[in-house]
């Protein structure tokens, strides 16, 4: 059984091995509460899932551990299982689904760890893991549903409430449940006052679905940018955690967690893959009553690919009105594009492509000009697109 003596005990055995990340004052982003953030982004490995991972680990028994451990994971567990199992002096083996990035891949053996690549997907892995477990011995550490998974993750709970005072709600990410429950569990135990919210992304609602309906739910297929909580069903574990604990549970769109990964590179640089940054996306949007409130959003992890982080950011770029892009019908006659600039740039904009195009339109001379700007909000793009139209260009 999970208790708080337990939580405290795997502070205590984990003290050598993660990082303690302090909380900090985030400015700019929330402007109705006094946010801060708890970045495990900044954590060994890259995110909070080493802890738990670590404790499950330290736990073994003698016999256990001379035999090693078998995880199966696309990336965070992956790592921090790996990172766990080496600081231990034990094996380690992680089944890995063939398409995983090959970065995620040399990352895990960077942390010492033997890798699998099975073919197909997660479940495809999840059932070689399983099958390594019974026919080599093997101790499998799940990625959520474990009692001590969930104690290390609760040592997240007592680094903030030593960090802050008054603290009146935690905003955590939910996937499957092993962070929330730890964090929630800890929290309600020390400082019953302190709420707790969960966020889930809307196409992967697997607990926000199965504490709404009372009752554990599969999703039938789950597509999010945020992949590191894209889990079909919670555990048995979590799910009745996040049920007894648990005061809130909100969904955010992945227009709003690209916004929440623009507004943390910006305001407080700082880097956090798409499930880190939905906390931040939660307090961003609204999502709950936390006006005039001090709030702590945990940041858990950001192990973002590169490319990746690329397409977010032209997302949330556009979605924060900081760029645009208008189609203009006009006339094909010299003259057009000159005009079309400058009042761009007597707006204040800044044009950043240009692309011509032949179509249909009503003058058999006409043609479609695509113009991509640079833009301060949706109040500035307005005003040009306002300005264009009153100068007697005609925008589809």
């Amino acid at each position: 059984m999970l208790t708080l003596d337990k939580v405290f005990n795997a502070q205590t055995v984990l003290k050598n091995i993660i990082r303690e990340t302090n909380v900090v004052r985030a400015y700019g982003i929330a402007p109705d509460c006094e946010l801060y953030l708890k970045p495990e982004n900044l954590q060994i490995t890259g995110s909070f899932k080493v802890r738990g991972s670590a404790y499950k680990i330290a736990m073994l028994s003698e016999e256990e551990k001379a035999k090693g451990v078998v995880a199966c994971s696309a990336g965070n567990h992956a790592q921090g299982v790996a990172l766990a199992a080496t600081k231990n002096g034990i094996k380690s083996l992680i089944c890995l689904p063939d398409t995983a990035p090959i970065s995620k891949v040399e990352a895990t053996k960077g942390f010492g760890a033997e890798v699998c690549l099975v073919e197909g997907c997660y479940d495809d892995a999840y059932k070689k893991a399983l099958e390594l477990r019974d026919s080599e011995g093997y101790t499998f550490v799940h990625p959520f549903d474990d009692e001590n998974v969930i104690a290390g993750q609760g040592t997240i709970a007592l680094e903030i409430l030593n960090d802050l005072d008054n603290i009146d709600a935690i905003v955590v990410p939910i996937g499957g449940g092993g962070l929330i429950s730890g964090i929630a569990y800890t929290a309600k135990q020390i400082r019953p006052s302190v709420k707790v919210y969960g966020v889930q992304v809307a196409g992967a609602p697997s607990m926000y679905n199965s504490v709404k309906d009372g009752e554990i739910e599969c999703l039938s297929s789950v597509s999010t940018i945020a992949d590191g909580i894209a889990v079909k069903q919670p555990g048995e574990n979590t799910f009745r955690y996040v049920s007894d604990y648990v005061d809130e549970i909100a969904l955010v769109t992945d227009d709003e967690v690209a916004s929440a990964i623009l507004a943390l590179i910006e305001k407080q640089k700082m880097i956090a893959e798409g499930a880190g940054a939905t906390a931040v996306a939660a307090v961003m949007a609204n999502k709950f009553d936390l006006k005039g409130k001090r709030v702590v959003a945990v940041v858990s992890g950001g192990n973002i690919d590169v490319t990746s982080l690329s397409r977010v950011i032209d997302r949330g770029l556009l979605n924060s009105g900081r760029s645009s892009s208008l189609l203009i019908e006009l006339i094909d006659k010299p003259g057009q594009l000159k005009e079309i600039s400058r009042i761009i740039a007597d707006c204040g904009g800044n044009v950043t492509g240009v692309h011509y195009e032949k179509g249909n339109t009503e003058s058999v001379n006409g043609c479609f000009l695509r113009i991509e700007m640079e833009t301060r909000d949706f109040e500035h793009v307005n005003l040009i697109t306002k300005t264009l139209r009153d100068e007697g260009f005609k925008l589809v």
